[in-house]
């Protein structure tokens, strides 16, 4: 049975913890609510660009383009988008558990996160190259992953890239999500989480009106294409770090909670053993008396 200093230096120690926790549960909602605004707010443009993108290819039926190309899988590509840091509650488990049903014999795997790539090294699969990002994603940290994924691509190296990352629903749940990257998947009215991140939403019906691409078409719709890869790995990096914050501030506040709830049980066992004490010692004073009478 523990003692009453045990009891005493296990309150405080849990003391300590959740001083420490939510600590860190206010930290993360404030990067939270930044982290979430930053994804939800270039939906409307990410929406735009998938329009004119539609509507560009739709009045250029002839236009070929190498990320177009569709061949048989043999070797796959996967870019998995991490974490840095851990507490934050199953968000990392349930991702790698989508990354690990890919066979790691044909997959190559581009990490972001260096719990992403602990991963990677931990269960021996491919890694093909690792990269890192901020607690606020910009292109620049998009570009690279974006060039990287394309030249495997364009080289042969693989015959299609996906992206695992988890996309943001709202604050207490995110989910996985396996998206398609390369080749760039079709361009057509309804769609849910194309290449170019559009959501499931109906578009405008096409119209027959003439198109006239200058200098040629090519030229107008190869920097669209560019454009949107990295419009679409910035959303993805975007949707990944709101989860991540998101997930941390639930988790570092079911873990406050926890340790109050556990303070509160620990007090009482605490006050009762105090109880329990003076009664015994008031018991024992009682029979001294009684014996000396």
């Amino acid at each position: 049975m523990p003692s009453l200093r045990d009891i005493r230096r296990r309150i405080k120690s849990i003391h300590g913890t959740a001083q420490i926790t939510r600590a860190m549960q206010m930290v993360a909602a404030s990067k939270m609510r930044k982290a979430q605004e930053a994804a939800l707010v270039p939906r409307p443009f990410q929406r735009l660009l998938y329009r004119i993108t539609r509507h560009a290819i739709t009045h250029a039926p002839e236009f070929k383009h190498p990320l177009l190309e569709r061949r048989e899988v043999r070797r796959r590509g996967v870019v998995l988008i991490g974490t840095d840091k851990g507490l934050c509650g199953s968000l990392n488990i349930n991702l790698f558990r989508v990354a690990a049903q890919f066979d790691p014999q044909t997959t190559l795997y581009i990490t972001v996160g260096k719990r992403a790539s602990q991963f990677i090294a931990r269960s021996r699969r491919r890694l093909a190259a690792e990269f890192s990002t901020t607690d606020a994603p910009r292109f620049d940290d998009a570009r690279p992953i974006v060039s990287f994924a394309r030249d495997l691509f364009m080289k042969g190296d693989v015959d299609q890239v996906l992206v695992v990352t988890t996309l943001f629903i709202n604050t207490l749940k995110q989910t996985v999500g396996t998206l398609e990257f390369l080749p760039i998947g079709e361009i057509k009215a309804f769609t849910s989480l194309n290449t170019f991140g559009a959501e499931l939403v109906p578009e405008p019906a096409d119209d027959d009106t003439e198109v006239l691409f200058e200098p040629d078409v090519e030229t107008a719709l190869e920097p669209l294409f560019k454009h949107g890869l990295n419009i679409f790995m910035l959303k993805a990096l975007q949707e990944a770090k709101a989860s991540e914050q998101s997930a941390r501030m639930v988790a570092m506040a079911n873990a406050t909670d926890n340790a109050k709830a556990l303070i509160t049980s620990l007090t009482l066992e605490y006050n009762k053993l105090r109880q329990g004490n003076i009664t015994q010692e008031l018991l024992e004073i009682a029979g001294g008396q009684l014996n000396a009478g």
